[in-house]
């Protein structure tokens, strides 16, 4: 799938997605391992398609804005350092 239309999916359905690509690729190694992997270029195309989800779930994330911590105020010492 290309990246613009993964741009449109939501995060949840990202991480579900990414799941499903992870199961994919063990199996692929397994099939790999076993020599019953008819083509080894899936792999990669598997593994550089965990990496582009991987990037726009982490793209989603920063560009949601996160709940507002509170600041932690630096303490007043009334003593001073001699």
């Amino acid at each position: 799938m290309k990246a613009h239309e993964l741009r449109s999916l939501s995060i949840e359905e990202l991480k579900k997605r990414l799941s499903d690509e992870e199961e994919n690729l063990a199996n692929l190694r397994f099939q790999l391992a076993t020599s019953q992997l008819e083509s080894p270029i899936t792999v990669r195309t598997v593994r550089r398609d965990i990496a582009r989800l991987r990037t726009i779930i982490a793209e989603k994330q920063r560009s949601t804005p996160a709940t507002p911590a509170v600041a932690a105020q630096p303490e007043k010492s009334d003593e001073k350092k001699a």
